[in-house]
């Protein structure tokens, strides 16, 4: 203990004697003890020569945790001074070395006599003072330390970095063998090593270069201990994080060692490169240890194994850094910027460990979790931004350091994955359609009384799950996960329809086809909530969309003309005027057709239910249009009712299935009036059908003449002389192409050379009745 820690201190001094007495006493026999030892393994002949040898089966000895104290052989004028702390760190104090000389003296005389050990005094004196130099600095730890400000005031440690200012202890004259070096090396024992590797090297220096070989021997050993003390230092470096208490002394002399380097990394004899670059590398090499010893499962023995790493990735990395922060960082001076280092290795290496562990994955959701790993929880609390580490982590410098172009590569291979797996799970629901209701017959269900399937909302939370995952890595990853899921969802609507064709049933085809036109609809609702996001890839899906409900819905179509084709066709027949089995049967399909439409969501419902509205309507007055039959006087009035009664009930039918084609209403009534009207009446009932229906032409008019039985004479020269003024008088008006009906019912009755006969002959034919 020195004179400045007996001031402070305010133990009693008989105490303090008294303990001083009992130190003495182990000192004595500690130095016996190793006295013998250290002259048996000095004298040995492995320690003649000059050569370096490795030697793995060599015991180490425990190493000497406390500063060394200068070598006894120094020359004169041989201290050097750097710019940095006081000698204390490096030497031991005067009175513990004259009291120790004594006491060598005194018990050791063989070794003035003794021309085989006389080396080996001062090997023997410089450890002798290191171990008694250990012991009392024990000695001292045991007597607790307290500087009294206040009666009031506790007792406090303050941590303090290491002075940046250093005295390097004295230089021997005489350096050491070079394999007495390269074992005080490999034992730990740094300073004396170290300073006897400068003595060493300063003899190189001033070596005369007329002795080529011996300044190239000279140059080889000193290679040599340089190699090993880097190697040591090297070694201390990367475990002192690892094995805190046994570095912890060691640690003092490794850094001064380093600025000492550094400080003649311009004279000849050392190492070309920098001792601080080598620093740095055995931090990130005791970093890596670190990393790479965290437990790692095998994936085919736990599937949440990357999961399981990262979280034991993160907390490994906060426990060391804790260990930096709160201990290490004190064994350096504010110029190595300790922990700052550790944290930059650690963006360094685990940068580097992830890259390998990517290499490692399959899966989908283990490359999220890597993705997630590394875009939020790196830099969360849990992990560098973690509230033990505050307030030394700067949050600009938080971000790990991989390779270029490492993490859009893995996006790219996500988002890949993603859109793979977002096939392989439409065509599963593809599967599950078939294996339900396909293949079985099974009706589909009902929501809100409308046909519909599980799987829109399937996919749409699915979606959902995706968008939701990338949107908690960042936005660009979720803007290209949603492009790719919806391109990927825009070849599913012909997929679908692919299988079902192949796969379904006659028995319910028409309910199933319903649902489908249902359920794409639903489907298409919940993906216009993306336009805005997706644009391109929405209007495609919409367009698909589109295509297939439209093939739905012409098949629905096909299907019912199909049936009501023979009814149709045996409208306007003899058999017809006294037979109401045709149109019943026409009727009961119609009603079918209804109930179908029921089941339909709209507006896909209203768009079928009019456009066979129109195909029914334009089939029935299509009928009129040929030459089937020709009524007498007396049997046109019950056509006409016969007309007017059928029209109104299909009328009344297809208004309540949500027909959007009102104006087909009238033509039944106005067809009806003109069949059963007097010939001079006709000419003045046709202006409905001139005016409401442009397309309603010439032929048209005779035809419905013919099927009233009026072919010829004067009457029907007036009345078509009437309907070219009439159709002159409208003139040239825009026709509404959404409401074309006659343009589409052809005319088989050909009567216009009768039409074209002069009056007179009309009369000579056939008088008027």
């Amino acid at each position: 203990m020195d004179a400045d820690e007996d001031k402070k201190s305010p133990r009693n001094s008989a105490q303090v004697n008294g303990d001083e007495k009992e130190s003495v006493g182990v000192m004595k026999s500690l130095r016996r003890s190793m006295r013998r030892e250290a002259v048996m393994s000095l004298i040995s002949p492995k320690s003649k020569g000059s050569k370096v040898t490795h030697k793995g089966d060599t015991k180490e000895s425990e190493p000497l945790f406390s500063p060394q104290p200068p070598s006894p052989n120094p020359s004169t004028g041989s201290s050097v001074y750097s710019p940095l702390k006081s000698a204390a760190s490096f030497r031991g104090t005067k009175g513990d070395d004259e009291s120790d000389v004594a006491q060598r003296k005194s018990k050791s005389p063989d070794l003035k006599t003794e021309p085989n050990l006389s080396r080996l005094a001062n090997p023997l004196k410089r450890s002798f003072k290191s171990i008694k130099k250990v012991a009392n600095d024990r000695f001292s730890r045991q007597q607790p330390s307290v500087v009294v400000l206040d009666e009031s005031k506790e007792e406090e440690e303050i941590l303090e970095e290491m002075e940046e200012s250093y005295k390097l202890p004295d230089i021997p004259h005489t350096p050491l063998s070079v394999m007495q070096i390269s074992r005080l090396i490999e034992m730990e024992v740094l300073e004396e090593g170290y300073l006897n590797l400068l003595a060493l090297r300063l003899e190189f220096q001033q070596f005369s270069k007329d002795s080529p070989m011996e300044l190239a021997k000279m140059e080889k050993d000193l290679n040599l201990l340089y190699g090993d003390l880097r190697k040591k230092v090297g070694a201390i470096i990367r475990d002192s994080n690892s094995f805190p208490s046994r570095n912890k002394g060691l640690l003092p002399h490794v850094v001064r060692i380093i600025q000492e380097e550094e400080r003649r990394a311009e004279e000849a004899g050392g190492l070309p490169d920098s001792w601080m670059d080598a620093w740095k590398e055995a931090v990130v090499e005791g970093v890596r240890a670190k990393v790479e010893s965290v437990h790692l499962e095998e994936q085919e023995h736990n599937t949440s194994w990357l999961s399981i790493h990262l979280g034991l990735l993160g907390k490994a990395i906060v426990e060391d850094l804790e260990s930096v922060r709160r201990e290490l960082r004190w064994s350096y001076p504010p110029s190595f910027n300790v922990f700052s280092t550790y944290v930059n290795s650690y963006h360094q290496v685990v940068g580097h460990h992830l890259r390998k562990l990517e290499q490692r994955v399959a899966k989908l959701k283990d490359l999220h979790a890597l993705l997630d790993w590394i875009v939020n929880t790196y830099k969360s609390e849990r992990v560098m931004g973690s509230v033990s580490l505050q307030p030394d982590v700067q949050v600009e410098r938080l971000d790990l350091q991989l390779e270029d172009g490492f993490l859009t590569e893995l996006k790219e291979r996500y988002c890949f994955k993603v859109k793979e797996d977002i096939r392989l799970s439409l065509d599963r629901l593809t599967d599950l359609e078939n294996e339900e209701f396909w293949s079985v017959n099974k009706p589909p269900h009902k929501d809100d009384e409308f046909l519909s399937a599980k799987f829109p909302m399937d996919i749409w939370t699915t979606l959902e799950g995706k968008f939701s995952g990338s949107r908690k890595i960042d936005a660009q990853l979720e803007q290209k996960v949603t492009s790719a899921c919806l391109e990927e969802l825009k070849h599913f609507p012909k997929r679908f329809e692919e299988e079902f064709r192949r796969n379904r049933s006659n028995t319910l085809c028409t309910e199933y086809q319903i649902t489908y036109i249902n359920s794409f609809t639903l489907l298409q609702t919940h993906i216009e909530s993306y336009q805005e996001a997706c644009p391109d890839q929405v209007e495609g899906f919409r367009k698909e969309v589109k295509s297939l409900i439209l093939r739905l819905l012409q098949r629905l179509e096909d299907q019912f003309k199909e049936d009501v084709k023979p009814y149709l066709r045996r409208m306007m027949t003899r058999k017809w005027l006294s037979h109401d089995e045709d149109f019943a049967s026409l009727y009961t399909r119609a009603e079918q057709l209804s109930e179908h439409c029921d089941l339909m969501r709209p507006p896909h419902a209203q768009e079928m239910a009019s456009q066979l509205h129109y195909h029914v309507v334009k089939e029935y007055v299509g009928q009129l249009m040929k030459d089937t039959y020709r009524c007498s006087d007396r049997k046109r009035e019950s056509a006409a009712d016969k007309i007017r009664l059928q029209w109104n009930r299909l009328r009344k039918l297809f208004e309540d299935m949500g027909s959007l084609y009102e104006w087909l209403h009238p033509v039944g009534d106005d067809l009806s009036t003109i069949i059963m009207s007097k010939k001079t009446e006709i000419k003045d009932n046709i202006w409905p059908l001139v005016l409401k229906y442009p397309d309603f032409s010439k032929k048209h008019l005779m035809a419905l003449l013919d099927f009233r039985g009026l072919r010829r004479g004067r009457e029907h020269r007036l009345i078509l002389q009437t309907f070219s003024n009439l159709k002159n008088g409208r003139g040239t008006v825009d026709t509404d192409q959404s409401q074309v009906f006659f343009r589409d019912i052809p005319v088989t009755v050909n009567t216009d050379f009768l039409s074209n006969l002069p009056l007179f002959c009309l009369s000579v034919l056939r008088p008027d009745s």
